[in-house]
């Protein structure tokens, strides 16, 4: 559900003061847990460090990014991979041709 008009955007005002003191230097990166604050415009060019419950994730903002929230670019869950058999199978293949390919490209280079 998107925000009010007459509201207007969300921009955390914290957020927006550290902005103004990083312009004088603008190297490091600002941190924030404001997850839910909206990128504005004067935010373009700086490196964020959105916190996703257990780091701080850098985040360079783009011109692409305004009016998006900061938690869309900082996943708070990873992502492993699917179990199964199936999945066990075609990772011991994989392993398996990249031994063999290694052998064969050590056994070229001896050859020479």
């Amino acid at each position: 559900m998107t925000r009010s008009l007459k509201k207007g955007p969300y921009v955390d005002e914290k957020l927006l003061k550290k902005i103004v003191q990083k312009k004088s230097d603008k190297n490091g990166i600002i941190n924030t847990w404001a997850r839910g604050s909206q990128i504005a415009p004067e935010m373009v060019g700086f490196t964020f460090g959105v916190h996703n419950g257990r780091e701080h994730i850098e985040v360079l903002v783009s011109e692409d990014m305004v009016g998006h929230r900061f938690g869309e670019f900082s996943p708070t869950k990873k992502f492993i991979r699917h179990g199964g058999k199936m999945q066990k199978e075609l990772e011991i293949k994989r392993k398996e041709a990249e031994v063999t390919a290694a052998k064969t490209a050590k056994a070229a280079a001896d050859s020479k």
